[in-house]
């Protein structure tokens, strides 16, 4: 009941100013942002937010953002299975295994190391010399 009579649909603009101008007077300032895409990273998912509203509430230098929006969750299996694999061409594992005088399956085995990374898997296979 008490919320009802104080924010009953609209706020007042009147209401608004005063609130504004009595943040200001505490030190707090607000700022609306328009980012694109906000994602948050943990250890076994992402949380990606597609077009979210983003407020900062900046009080007496501490900066505090408030997101709003709906995230997609994505497992990091999911993740994993998205990247690339870097095809190696039998060229490649020639090239490595010439350069280090190795055999060609170490020269792929160090070039899928390697992503397929030619020079980083020639010397990853020179200091393992």
């Amino acid at each position: 009941m008490f919320g009802e009579k104080m924010f009953p649909g609209k706020v007042n603009p009147r209401m608004l100013k005063k609130m504004q101008k009595m943040m200001k007077d505490f030190g707090m300032e607000t700022e609306d942002l328009s980012p694109k895409k906000v994602i948050f990273v943990f250890d076994d998912e992402e949380w990606v937010f597609e077009e979210p509203k983003v407020q900062v509430m900046d009080i007496l230098g501490v900066k505090t953002y408030s997101i709003t929006g709906k995230p997609m969750k994505i497992k990091k299996e999911e993740i994993e299975e998205e990247e690339v694999k870097v095809e190696i061409t039998d060229e490649d594992v020639e090239l490595v295994a010439k350069e280090c005088n190795v055999s060609k399956e170490e020269a792929r085995k160090a070039l899928e190391e390697c992503n397929g990374d030619i020079a980083e898997a020639i010397l990853k296979l020179e200091e393992g010399k």
